[in-house]
């Protein structure tokens, strides 16, 4: 089959045609991937990365966001069928440990990452635990389908601050930023402020909802964002960027009693006021980790389904798989915003052995 790899210790991903079509277990289901998202974490690993370097196996397939096709399932798989229309969790827990066992398995101690630890979806075919499928309704697009992973990092975050006649600010207006936007309006937010270096993405945000938007460079911001709250301070942190320096003009911002919840990855240390901007302001610090499975992908969906978020201006350019430099540079540059991969099928492929596993309509997809 079709794949990109990260087959050699330097930047870039290959483009192969001979990858091995995956053979499923017992409780596995292959799916044929029709689009595919690049998310930041595929950027890391196609810029090789100090991160990625430490983290990421030399010769995996990329890739964590998708929606297809079920071609086949395993004898064990009881819920999923053939021909189904979905996507995936792409945290793969272990279901044994602590957290699995007591309904957090996206902070699972041995999970393994789909394009990480295991081959991911940049692929014609990806082999998912049945745990792990999510069904797609009908009503939503493939181009939205395929991102309802980073969506759904987006909706965790926001849900866990409870932002609901709440005032935001969303430091680091990105791809899950911006997706955040939408989501805390939505979500009945009553003002937004965000703040970030991209000129092009606060008026995106502006577009989404957002009442405020700030360069970050403006030393006075965090007091403008004071001033516009009776000077209390926002009520919500929800901290997209990973800066440090964005970091502490957050907590610099929040009200005392504010709930600051915090997705952004830092590449480094980074230095608080512990005194003065969370203990003696009594806030709340929520550590966010990927998506809770499965209450996020049931609020994504509801969500979509309800027409209340708007994702237009964040997928910015839908590609084909071949075309995936284009679609790194693009990102890379600050042109795209999310970028989706639309999956070859036109050439037939042989079907995955045994072939008397999958119906004939499984086929009739490549």
């Amino acid at each position: 089959m079709l794949a990109l790899k990260k087959l050699y210790d330097r930047p870039g991903l290959w483009w192969t045609n001979d990858t091995p079509i995956p053979v499923i277990g017992a409780r596995e289901v292959l799916v044929a991937v029709t689009h595919a998202g690049i998310c930041g974490t595929d950027r890391h690993i196609y810029e090789w990365d100090a991160w990625s370097r430490s983290r990421v196996r030399v010769g995996v397939t990329t890739g964590h966001e998708f929606v297809g096709r079920v071609v086949q399932t395993g004898d064990a798989v009881s819920r999923v069928r053939v021909g189904q229309r979905v996507s995936a969790e792409g945290h793969v827990g272990c279901g044994q440990c602590r957290p699995c066992r007591t309904g957090n398995g996206h902070i699972c101690q041995d999970v393994k990452i789909l394009g990480i630890d295991r081959d991911g979806c940049f692929a014609q075919y990806v082999a998912v635990p049945e745990e792990n499928i999510w069904p797609i309704d009908a009503r939503i697009p493939d181009h939205v389908a395929a991102v309802f992973d980073p969506l759904g990092n987006a909706m965790h975050t926001v849900m866990a601050a409870g932002v609901s006649g709440k005032s935001v600010l969303i430091t680091g207006v990105g791809i899950i930023g911006l997706m955040a936007v939408t989501i805390a309006r939505a979500a009945g937010a009553a003002r937004i402020f965000v703040s970030d270096v991209d000129r092009r993405r606060l008026d995106i945000a502006r577009r989404l909802g957002a009442d405020e938007a700030y360069h970050a460079s403006e030393e006075d911001w965090t007091d403008r964002v004071r001033r516009a709250t009776h000077h209390r301070g926002a009520d919500v942190l929800l901290e997209m960027s990973g800066n440090p320096r964005a970091i502490q003009q957050g907590f610099a911002a929040l009200a005392g009693g504010g709930v600051a919840a915090l997705l952004g990855l830092p590449s480094d240390r980074v230095s608080l006021d512990l005194a003065n901007d969370i203990i003696f302001k009594g806030a709340t610090v929520l550590g966010i980790n990927g998506r809770r499975m499965f209450d996020t992908w049931y609020q994504v969906e509801d969500f979509v389904l309800s027409g209340r978020i708007d994702l237009g201006p964040i997928i910015t350019h839908q590609l084909p798989l071949d075309e995936f430099e284009q679609g790194f540079h693009l990102m890379q540059s600050g042109d795209a915003i999310k970028v989706v991969l639309a999956v070859p099928q036109e050439n037939p492929i042989p079907c995955p052995t045994p072939a008397s596993t999958i119906a004939a309509v499984s086929c009739s997809l490549l």
